[in-house]
C-alpha cells in the first residue's frame, strides 16, 4: 500500500523545500568537503564566512535590496524586534504611529508603549480585524519617529496588498509571514524585520533589513546587542549568530533563485491561495473565511465550518490523510492552512479535495 505524502500546513516553524532538506542531508557531515558540519563550525572560520557572506548576496539580489540599506542576520524572533525598533528609531522622538490589522500589530504596540507614546494611526477592531482600514483615511502624524505596520497578520489571515506612501516619516514592516513571497521595493522602507520560521528556515534566525541613515541614534541604555549599529559594524558577529539557520536561509535564497525569482514565487503563491479560497466560497456556506476578500492573505487562510461540532471530526480526517497541522490558533479558532512558498500546489489540491468531500459527507 503506497502512503500519500505529507502535507505540513503549520504556520511556524513551517514546510521548507524539500528540495533544500535533501540538500542539507547531504552536507549535514561534511560541508563541502572541510569534513565539517555547519553546526560545528566556527562563525569567524573561513567556510563559515563564506555561508554568511553568500547568503546575504543572494538575499540581496532576491529581494532587490539596495545598497544603502543593511542587512542584519539576528536572534530573538520578530518579538525581541517589537523592543529594538524603538529603542533604535526614536531618535529623540515621542510618537510612533502603528496600523493595528489584529493580534501581531497589536503585540507590537504594547511593546512600544514601553519606549514611546502610541498613537494608532488607524484600526480594524471595529469589524473584528478583518480588513485593512483605508490609507486615504489614517491620521498620520509628520512629526512621529516612524509608522509601523504588520504586512500580514498571520493568526487572523489579513494581509496588506500594497506597500503603504509615509512622505518623509520612515516605514517599518513586521513582514515574519509574507518575506520573500512576493516582490517588494524595499527602498520605500525605513526597517523591514521577520522571523525565519514562515518562508525562510528555521526557528532562530530573524532578519532586519534596515536603512543606513537610521543607525547609531539608540536611546540612552540601549544593550548593546540591541543596537543595529553595532550588529551592522560587526556583520551580524558581534556575538555567534545562529549559523545553522543561516546556512539552512542561504539555501533558501539559493532555491528562490532557481524558481525563477520572487516573481515565479508570487504566480504560484496566487495560485495555490486562490483555490482554496475558491473551496471556501463554493462551498455553499459549510466553510466560511471572516477575511474580507480584498484583504485575504495568501499564506494564511483562516476559515471555519459553519458547524464548530464537526471540528474534530474534521482536523482527525485530515491527519488520517496526512494534512497535518491544520488546526486553527487557539486566539481563533476554526482551522488555518499555512500555505508558504515551499507548500506545493498539490498539497493545495489534496486539502481542497479532502474539504470538498468532508462537505458531501457531512453537510
Amino acid at each position: 500500500m503506497l502512503m500519500s505524502p505529507v502535507f505540513n500546513f503549520s504556520a511556524g516553524p513551517a514546510v521548507l523545500p524539500k528540495e533544500v532538506l535533501l540538500e542539507v542531508q547531504q552536507e549535514l557531515t561534511d560541508w563541502h568537503g572541510s569534513g565539517m558540519s555547519v553546526m560545528e563550525m566556527s562563525h569567524r572560520g573561513r567556510e563559515f564566512m563564506q555561508i554568511a557572506a553568500e547568503a546575504e548576496e543572494d538575499l540581496r539580489a532576491v529581494m532587490g535590496v539596495p545598497s544603502n540599506h543593511r542587512i542584519l542576520f539576528l536572534q530573538g524572533g520578530a518579538t525581541t524586534q517589537f523592543a529594538m525598533v524603538p529603542m533604535n528609531l526614536l531618535r529623540g522622538r515621542k510618537h510612533i504611529d502603528f496600523i493595528e490589522t489584529g493580534h501581531w500589530s497589536k503585540l507590537a504596540m504594547k511593546e512600544a508603549r514601553k519606549f514611546g507614546e502610541v498613537q494608532v494611526a488607524a484600526s480594524a477592531e471595529d469589524r473584528g480585524y478583518t480588513y485593512v482600514p483605508a490609507e486615504a483615511e489614517w491620521r498620520l502624524d509628520p512629526n512621529a519617529a516612524y509608522v509601523h505596520y504588520t504586512s500580514n497578520e498571520t493568526l487572523g489571515g489579513v494581509e496588506f496588498p500594497y506597500v503603504p506612501t509615509t512622505g518623509d516619516t520612515p516605514l517599518v514592516c513586521d513582514m515574519s509571514s509574507n518575506f520573500l513571497s512576493r516582490p517588494v521595493d524595499v527602498s520605500k522602507f525605513g526597517v523591514i524585520y521577520g522571523g525565519a520560521q514562515k518562508n525562510i528556515g528555521p526557528a532562530g534566525l530573524t532578519i532586519v533589513i534596515v536603512r543606513e541613515d537610521l543607525l547609531g541614534q539608540t536611546l540612552p541604555g540601549t544593550p548593546t546587542m540591541f543596537d543595529y549599529k553595532t550588529q551592522a559594524e560587526g556583520d551580524s558577529m558581534y556575538n555567534t549568530p545562529p549559523t545553522f539557520a543561516i546556512y539552512v536561509a542561504g539555501l533558501v535564497f539559493k532555491w528562490i533563485q532557481r524558481q525563477g525569482g520572487l516573481k515565479a514565487i508570487e504566480q504560484r503563491n496566487i495560485e495555490k491561495a486562490a483555490l482554496l479560497y475558491e473551496t471556501i466560497d463554493t462551498s455553499d456556506g459549510f466553510y466560511h473565511c471572516p477575511v474580507e476578500k480584498t484583504f485575504r492573505s495568501r499564506m494564511n487562510v483562516p476559515f471555519k465550518l459553519t458547524d464548530p461540532g464537526l471540528d474534530e471530526e474534521f482536523i482527525k480526517q485530515a491527519g488520517a490523510r496526512n494534512l497535518l497541522q491544520i488546526k486553527g490558533h487557539r486566539v481563533t479558532g476554526g482551522m488555518r492552512a499555512s500555505i508558504y512558498n515551499a507548500m506545493p500546489l498539490e498539497g493545495v489540491k489534496a486539502l481542497t479535495g479532502f474539504m470538498q468531500e468532508f462537505a458531501r459527507s457531512r453537510g
